[in-house]
């Protein structure tokens, strides 16, 4: 703002019209007006400024912020973990789970671990993995393929569009 803009000429905008001038001629006009020289686009050639309150600029610009952030709602990646003898009715509680986290356009990882003797019966737990998958076709499908990491075998969901 003001004196910081080093460029020697600027094209200055206002409601009505915009035109090129020297930076001495725009900070002139900016001082006759007791506001402030603010620069809009540095990047343009010519770098494009408006004559404003700087205080009201920075407050514009930070509702303007906050507004998107207000549109777009985070979505992150809820894990749900069980075990390889975990019984029927623990599982459909958590496609339950699953399916209110989809609903809210989460991604959703279903995480199947292996301890001890288990790892020696891993397509027992890629079958029940998969047995989820299959279950939950109706409101997701898959974002990352059942793949083993380490000691577990894991799915990545997506809500379905």
């Amino acid at each position: 703002m003001n004196e910081q803009i080093t460029a020697p000429v600027v094209r200055l905008v206002s409601e009505d019209d915009s035109q090129e001038m020297k930076i001495e001629e725009a900070l002139a006009l900016a001082r006759e007006e007791e506001l402030d020289l603010i620069e809009v686009s540095p990047k343009a050639q010519p770098p494009v400024v408006k004559i404003a309150d700087f205080g009201q600029h920075l407050y514009q610009v930070k509702k303007k912020t906050q507004k998107q952030r207000a549109g777009s709602k985070q979505t992150g990646v809820k894990t749900l973990r069980f075990g390889f003898r975990t019984e029927r009715h623990d599982l459909e509680r958590l496609m339950q789970q699953a399916k209110g986290f989809l609903e809210e356009r989460h991604l959703v990882k279903f995480v199947v671990r292996l301890r001890g003797r288990e790892l020696g019966n891993k397509d027992y737990a890629k079958d029940k993995l998969s047995g989820i998958v299959k279950e939950r076709r109706d409101v997701a499908e898959v974002e990352t393929e059942l793949k083993k990491q380490g000691n577990q075998f894991i799915v990545i969901l997506r809500a379905k569009k």
